[in-house]
């Protein structure tokens, strides 16, 4: 009888997704009073029409003691925020796509030093752009002329996982990407490979850049030609169906739809509801799967990956990652001594690490690691302190010091 219960147990989990447990505030060293005030830090962006709405969750110790919805996932249709609602995470895919990188690194299909060419041959004989000056009288939002000279050296997969590599990383590359045709039909094996005729925007490894799409892209391509599947199997299989992660994906399918929130552009004071027309909505198509920023999710399914990384790799007894190798991708690869990083924020295998909290200017501990996404959402993970910090928004040019006052109200609610 207890094994068929558990049979039914487990099938429930596999059923409906998993779920972190929840535990009282003080069960896990924080006052219940205290962290009230992360409903008062989102009301105070709220009135200030920094934001429509919100979900924040923190998990300490493996448990789940702060999950709220505020404001409004719809203003227009006077729908309030829910916590199942359905955020596009944007640059907080690459994680995720960074996490795959590592599962094949342990399968041994590739390694953090081959060349992006061993995997794309059309990444060989780059050129790296030399601007130079604009003629006297150009509009000065006009682009810099330029000429190419030979990269110094090829593109490894770990420059495009810490943003060193140069490819789509500054005004030059980008533009010359901008010309590509991007058909709605375009897939990672149809484009990825015409990145590799636009120029680099520095020398690889001379700089820290942010590639806002093309370096992880790239990688969701090389996962590809790894592992022998395409880049949504692979993090089906791998990473979402193990973790339980069922709400998930790059196009949310049925009821999922329905709770997709929705997009605004804070100006004058007020929240504009952005148009399905809006650019940065209709980047691809259907069929192209971004590494950089394709992914939907839910707070909970989300807070399930960060608990996997914060547990060293492993989720519900299942072990996705070694603790080895979470420990490598949350070291500092990129000192914050290099140009391109501001000062106390470091860079590893596809996320931010904090490497001194005040030269950062940030209220968590040294060693703590995440990343955001374009339309405000943002996650961090405290190994100190045992904490996952999980807020989603949906905002293009959100006031990103509400991530700092969030990090703040969390922080300052640890009694013990």
């Amino acid at each position: 009888m207890k094994k068929y219960l558990l049979v039914i147990f487990l099938t429930a989990l596999q059923t409906f997704g998993a779920t972190i447990p929840d535990a009282k505030p003080e069960d896990v060293g924080f006052s219940s009073e205290r962290l009230g005030r992360i409903r008062e830090t989102m009301q105070k962006h709220m009135d200030a029409h920094d934001i429509a709405g919100a979900v924040t969750l923190v998990a300490r110790r493996g448990r789940v003691a702060h999950l709220e919805a505020h404001g409004s996932m719809d203003v227009e249709g006077k729908r309030a925020m829910e916590k199942n609602a359905v955020f596009r995470i944007w640059s907080m895919t690459k994680p995720v796509a960074g996490v795959a990188i590592l599962m094949l690194m342990e399968d041994g299909k590739l390694r953090l030093n081959d060349p992006v060419s061993k995997f794309i041959p059309e990444f060989q004989s780059l050129k790296v752009a030399v601007t130079q000056e604009r003629p006297a009288g150009a509009p000065a939002n006009s682009p810099a002329p330029y000429y190419t000279v030979p990269a110094t050296r090829a593109i490894t997969i770990q420059d495009l996982l810490t943003h060193v590599s140069g490819l789509g990383s500054g005004p030059v590359s980008g533009a010359e990407m901008a010309k590509l045709s991007k058909k709605t039909t375009d897939t990672l094996p149809e484009l990825v490979p015409l990145l590799g005729s636009a120029p680099l925007d520095f020398q690889p490894g001379s700089r820290w850049g942010y590639s806002a799409l093309a370096a992880f892209d790239t990688l969701g391509r090389v996962v590809e030609v790894a592992s022998g599947k395409s880049f949504e199997k692979f993090l089906q299989e791998r990473l979402f169906d193990p973790l339980g992660m069922k709400e998930t994906s790059f196009h949310p399918q049925g009821e999922m739809q329905a709770r997709i929130v929705t997009s605004y552009h804070r100006a004058a004071d007020r929240m504009t509801r952005l148009e399905a027309k809006h650019p940065m909505l209709n980047l691809y198509g259907r069929e192209y799967l971004s590494g950089g920023g394709g992914l939907y999710s839910t707070i909970q399914d989300y807070a399930v990956f960060a608990q996997m990384l914060l547990d060293g790799g492993k989720w519900n007894g299942k072990r996705l990652l070694s603790p080895r190798t979470v420990d490598l991708m949350a070291s500092v690869f990129v000192p914050d001594t290099l140009q391109g990083r501001a000062p106390g924020r470091g860079f590893g295998l596809s996320v931010q690490v904090i490497s001194d909290p005040i030269a950062a200017g940030q209220r968590v501990s040294t060693g703590s690691y995440g990343w955001d996404g374009a339309f405000g959402t943002h996650f961090w993970i405290d190994p100190k302190e045992k904490i996952v910090g999980i807020m989603m928004i949906q905002t293009d040019n959100s006031n990103r010091q509400l991530d700092r006052d969030f990090e703040s109200a969390v922080m300052q609610a640890i009694v013990e």
